[in-house]
């Protein structure tokens, strides 16, 4: 599988190249500005991107959404929970402060336990609301998760925005993500506590879940 992070936008978002190195057709995970960073990127893998996936709606993530779908022809993909959230006017009110813009429509809409399959490689919708409504993350059934803001390295999403639920993502969290493999490679939505993780190094010392809740 090719994979590459990248840090973008004025929020420093990690965004991922994820790619089968075959086919070279692949998604990209939260474009988050430098749209032509991106696309140079794109351009150097020699990869034709068939899915824009957003792990959720908010407009840090999906800034670069439509000139990336202008670029490139591919599907822009998010949860219907988001999809509908992310539409209400007085959402869009709230999250116009960050003057960024918002995403155009999806083409597709997921929800939990939805596969998105790109050649060889394939990754699985996990549904993690809690940061947003239809937040997700994408496991790719062996070793690597995208965990957007759902889980960071030694911290999680936060929750005091509309939408947002800390019970609820913690259950996310709990029910989803810490029952996967260990050693699954944890990759965040930011870097603000470092690039990369594990579950089992964030089940261990993550200050947010060493409480012994799970």
């Amino acid at each position: 599988m090719i994979l590459r992070q990248i840090t973008v936008g004025m929020m420093g978002v990690c965004c991922y190249l994820v790619a089968c190195p075959e086919s070279k057709k692949g998604l990209l995970i939260d474009p988050g500005g430098d749209e032509e960073k991106i696309l140079a990127l794109c351009e150097k893998e020699g990869v034709t991107l068939e899915y824009i996936v957003a792990t959720h709606g908010h407009p840090d993530h999906v800034c670069g959404n439509l000139r990336i779908k202008q670029a490139t022809g591919a599907q822009i993909v998010m949860h219907a929970d988001d999809e509908a959230f992310f539409a209400d006017p007085q959402v869009v009110e709230y999250f116009s402060m960050l003057g960024l813009p918002f995403s155009p429509p999806a083409d597709r809409t997921v929800r939990h336990g939805d596969v998105l399959a790109i050649g060889s490689v394939a990754v699985k919708v996990l549904h993690t609301p809690g940061h947003t409504p239809g937040g997700i993350c994408l496991y790719d059934g062996q070793a690597n998760l995208f965990a957007g803001d759902t889980l960071f390295v030694g911290g999680v999403g936060r929750t005091d925005f509309p939408g947002g639920d800390s019970r609820q993502l913690l259950t996310s969290i709990k029910e989803q993500l810490l029952t996967l493999p260990p050693e699954t490679v944890v990759w965040p939505g930011h870097g603000y506590g470092g690039a990369q993780s594990t579950i089992g190094e964030e089940k261990a010392s993550n200050p947010f879940l060493t409480g012994g809740w799970w």
